[in-house]
C-alpha cells in the first residue's frame, strides 16, 4: 500500500512539474493594454457591442478597430473612461443614457421552445423545454437578445421600476468652495 502511495506521489510530482513548465515555456503574450481595458468594461458579456464578449471589444478597442461609445450597459460613464486611457476624445454630448430594463416573459404566450434560455448569457431565464419560462429580474442585465430570438413575441422589455429598493442618489456634482 505504501508503495501505491509514493507511486501516486511520485507521479503526481512529475507531472506537476512538467505542466509547470511547459506553462512557462509556452505562455502567450497578451496586451496589457488590453487587459486595463478589458477591466474598465462592465464584465456583462452581453454582446450589445456588436462583439462576442468585453475581452473581444476590449482586443478591438486596444487596436484601434472599435469606437469607446458601444458599451450600452457602461454607458457615458465607462465611454469617458475608455477615451481618457485610450488618449481619444469622444463627444457624448447627443449620448443618451439608457433606462435601465429587463426582460418579461407573457408566459400565456410562451410556447417552450428554449431559444430564449439557448441565448441568454447570464443564466436568467428559467424554465424547460415545452414549459413556460420566466425570468430572474435580478440576473437580466437587458440585453434584448432573448426578444430577438423568441418566435411568439412573448417576451419585450420593461423598464425598472423605481422603487426604495433600486433608487439610487445621484453623483454629487464638483464644486469648488470659496
Amino acid at each position: 500500500m505504501l508503495t501505491a502511495i509514493g507511486s501516486l506521489t511520485a507521479m503526481g510530482l512529475a507531472l506537476g512539474g512538467v505542466l509547470g513548465v511547459a506553462a512557462r515555456l509556452l505562455a502567450v503574450e497578451e496586451d496589457p493594454l488590453e487587459l486595463e481595458l478589458q477591466g474598465l468594461l462592465p464584465g456583462s458579456q452581453c454582446g450589445q457591442c456588436g462583439y462576442v464578449g468585453c475581452s473581444q471589444y476590449a482586443g478591438a478597442l486596444a487596436r484601434g478597430e472599435a469606437p469607446v461609445t458601444l458599451c450600452t450597459p457602461g454607458g457615458k460613464a465607462v465611454a469617458e473612461q475608455l477615451a481618457k486611457r485610450l488618449g481619444v476624445s469622444v463627444d457624448l454630448s447627443d449620448h443618451v443614457a439608457p433606462v435601465p430594463t429587463y426582460a418579461f416573459i407573457n408566459e400565456d404566450l410562451c410556447v417552450g421552445c428554449t431559444r430564449c434560455i439557448k441565448e441568454c448569457s447570464v443564466d436568467g431565464i428559467i424554465g424547460a423545454n415545452k414549459q413556460m419560462h420566466t425570468v430572474m429580474a435580478d440576473n437580466c442585465h437587458g440585453c434584448g437578445k432573448c426578444v430577438e430570438v423568441c418566435p411568439t413575441n412573448a417576451i419585450k422589455m420593461v423598464k425598472i421600476p423605481k422603487t426604495l429598493a433600486t433608487w439610487h442618489w445621484p453623483k454629487p456634482q464638483s464644486e469648488t468652495l470659496h
